[in-house]
């Protein structure tokens, strides 16, 4: 394990659901001693509920201002590596956040590597019975402006080892 020389900052993985956030952040972890945060994954052990519960009982508006009342909590911590949920990044609040607290990492892969990635999971409420190459299609073609906005850089995950995107990511922070 390698640390990193300037830890005092966060990544911030975002990108669709089923680009390897969280994958990518446990090969992060792994390898250059960063804590993990899954956002997803603390807002469901805060609330006491899985996602798709909050989102059917809540509401999405409910769920996105978790998102930002987590990123909000997260300032007074760093040497992290957040893995986002797909829409954190649709909220200019969320952004300005984020890029207050470290850098903004884009997780991209192709629609068909995604449903590959999402087919056998239930837990992505806005994939429930929209789980076809053209429906992702279409939520990332309107999630993608936002994404790049936010993006301090682009990393694809097609066809790639999750050690080798670490690798990639951590090359990308040191020369930018």
């Amino acid at each position: 394990m390698t640390k990193m020389k300037d830890s005092n900052y966060t990544i911030f993985l975002i990108g669709f659901m089923g680009c390897g956030k969280s994958t990518v952040s446990k090969e992060l972890s792994r390898q250059f001693g960063l804590k993990i945060i899954e956002m997803d994954q603390l807002i469901a052990e805060r609330e006491r509920m899985s996602i798709p519960d909050i989102f059917s009982k809540k509401g999405e508006p409910y769920f996105r201002a978790l998102e930002t009342s987590l990123l909000k909590d997260l300032k007074t911590q760093t040497n992290l590596v957040v893995s986002c949920g797909g829409g954190v990044a649709m909220r200019r609040e969320n952004v300005a956040l984020m890029k207050e607290q470290g850098r903004i990492v884009l997780l991209t892969a192709k629609p068909k590597t995604i449903l590959e990635r999402v087919s056998h999971s239930d837990d992505r409420p806005l994939l429930k019975g929209r789980k076809t190459i053209s429906e992702i299609t279409g939520l990332l073609s309107a999630r993608r402006p936002a994404y790049e906005a936010a993006a301090d850089f682009c990393v694809t995950t097609d066809h790639k080892d999750a050690s080798d995107i670490a690798v990639e990511i951590m090359g990308k922070l040191t020369c930018n």
